[in-house]
């Protein structure tokens, strides 16, 4: 996940994007205080989903917030609801607040820009450059990142037009293709890096980005040749395509003695010595 700082009335909002599943998540703490300027934002919210789970009637808003880990005030990860722009707007409706309708013009907003990146995939990817060379990434590595993200989008647009949801039965077939070519789940592979609610292809090495592009565009290609449709036929298309990739990693691994997938990250020096045996990849 990339995580984006944003504000609003001149106050925080810490909100993450998730590539897997396309979707944004946003710190319903942050919101709720911005709405009440109350002086325990996270007391309030609490109170409010109490009160919200004792309401009876169908699904509630809340029962759709998930806990992702995101930079506290005190510089510490910590996990923290977030919800996405869709269930926020349903709980604002539940908070009397003057800024009720300016919090929602915000949301719909970021909605918008997402929108504009979809129409025009260059403006995400431009955006996406910038945050690597700060960051300090090397033009090769920031190359084959964009590559491999194009490769991405052509398969979510794929799945997207063959009645894949997105969200969660994206993130199915994604850990899939990622088990099947490397051998580890997608979360079992953050844990190797030390990575918590950081996107894992940005603390990829060059070698892990390009067995992923691999596994993406054999997952893609096998996918169209069937006409695969629904979750059910793409599992099987991302068992393939992830198996060929296998192959090749197996084949590369047995020629150089070395793993390609790693526990190496960019996570900052400080971040680094907390994570046993992590160090930062040398830059390509």
């Amino acid at each position: 996940m990339k995580i984006f700082p944003a504000e609003f009335d001149g106050k925080a909002i810490r909100r993450v994007y998730d590539e897997d599943t396309e979707t944004w998540w946003f710190s319903v703490v942050d919101v709720v205080q911005v709405l009440t300027d109350s002086n325990n934002a996270r007391r309030y919210w609490s109170d409010l989903k109490r009160k919200l789970a004792q309401e009876a009637g169908s699904e509630q808003p809340y029962e759709k917030i998930v806990q992702l880990k995101l930079t506290s005030p005190d510089g510490k990860q910590r996990e923290t609801d977030v919800a996405t722009a869709e269930t926020l707007l349903r709980l604002v409706q539940s908070v009397p607040s003057p800024k009720a309708e300016p919090i929602k013009l915000w949301l719909a907003k970021v909605g918008y820009e997402r929108m504009q990146e979809l129409a025009d995939p260059a403006l995400s990817l431009d955006r996406a450059r910038q945050t690597w060379q700060q960051h300090g990434r090397s033009d090769k590595w920031i190359q084959q990142r964009m590559t491999g993200q194009e490769t991405r989008n052509k398969l979510t647009d794929y799945w997207s037009e063959h009645d894949v949801k997105k969200g969660s039965e994206f993130a199915i077939l994604t850990n899939i293709i990622h088990q099947e070519w490397s051998g580890v789940s997608v979360a079992e592979h953050k844990d190797m890096k030390g990575l918590s609610s950081h996107n894992l292809r940005d603390h990829m090495s060059e070698a892990e980005l390009i067995f992923t592009a691999l596994a993406e565009l054999s997952t893609r290609q096998i996918a169209e040749n069937v006409n695969a449709t629904g979750v059910s036929q793409n599992k099987t298309a991302a068992k393939a395509g992830g198996r060929i990739a296998a192959q090749a990693r197996n084949q590369l691994e047995s020629q150089t003695g070395k793993s390609v997938v790693t526990g190496a990250n960019y996570l900052p020096p400080v971040a680094t010595k907390a994570v046993k045996g992590a160090k930062s990849p040398r830059k390509a």
